[in-house]
């Protein structure tokens, strides 16, 4: 107890929560936007469930990972090289994370563009929990690397564990309203689904040890997002006008 009012009583931990809350959110635009995705593909009934149950597992993997913080750090060890460059367990989980981005994103694209019919009687069960397991893999690619990259900003736990939480509960919050956007705007999928593909893309080169800063990929992601909302602004002016309204 006295231990953490110290920590309560020292700025600079202030500073580093606000920072690592910050950065806990933007790194969980990523999750969000998978989640969304996959669980509005569930029967109506499923999606809220399936979304919040997504959401408290990444939760959950997070905590618990929290509580291995010292077997956490040993996963950018190298276990074995290739071609000079040595790959760690936080590598590997990386690489199969955004190959697992790359083949989820381009076969949603492929459904998308030439959809095949499928008896949903016999699905519904099976696509609930095929996609509680997907949520899951992903939950722990981008928690591995959520925790790695807060253990490089501050050394207390406690301060980690309060900006997961917070980040958690901001994704918990945003989930439905932006799930519910993006089932009504089908371009804004495409949008989203390219996005998984620069992710994952992104997760593969930093397993391969080429560092992509995220402000790169947050500011492409950004100004795409900006584009397609003055497309979606010009769609409705038009259908305005068409109405005459």
């Amino acid at each position: 107890m006295d231990n953490l009012l110290q920590l309560a009583a020292d700025p600079t931990v202030w500073a580093a929560l606000a920072t690592l809350i910050v950065m806990e959110v933007v790194l969980g635009i990523d999750n969000l936007i998978f989640i969304s995705i996959l669980t509005n593909k569930l029967p109506p009934e499923h999606q809220t469930k399936a979304r919040r149950i997504g959401i408290g597992l990444a939760l959950v993997l997070r905590l618990g990972l929290l509580g291995t913080v010292a077997f956490i750090v040993h996963l950018t060890e190298p276990v074995f090289t290739v071609l000079g460059k040595g790959i760690s367990w936080r590598d590997m989980i990386l690489i199969g994370g955004g190959l697992f981005l790359l083949w989820k994103a381009t076969k949603e694209i492929h459904e998308s563009v030439d959809p095949t019919p499928k008896d949903a009687g016999s699905a519904a069960s099976l696509s609930f929990a095929a996609a509680i397991g997907q949520i899951l893999l992903l939950d722990l690619v981008f928690s591995i690397d959520s925790i790695i990259t807060a253990v490089g900003m501050t050394e207390h736990v406690p301060v980690m564990m309060i900006a997961v939480v917070v980040a958690v509960i901001v994704m918990l919050v945003a989930a439905e309203p932006l799930s519910a956007f993006i089932a009504k705007n089908p371009t804004v999928v495409m949008l989203a689904l390219g996005f998984l593909i620069m992710i994952g893309m992104t997760l593969i080169a930093e397993g391969f040890g080429a560092h992509v800063p995220k402000g790169y990929i947050y500011t492409a992601m950004a100004f795409s997002a900006g584009v397609e909302g003055l497309n979606m602004l010009v769609r409705r002016r038009r259908q305005r006008k068409a109405d005459g309204v």
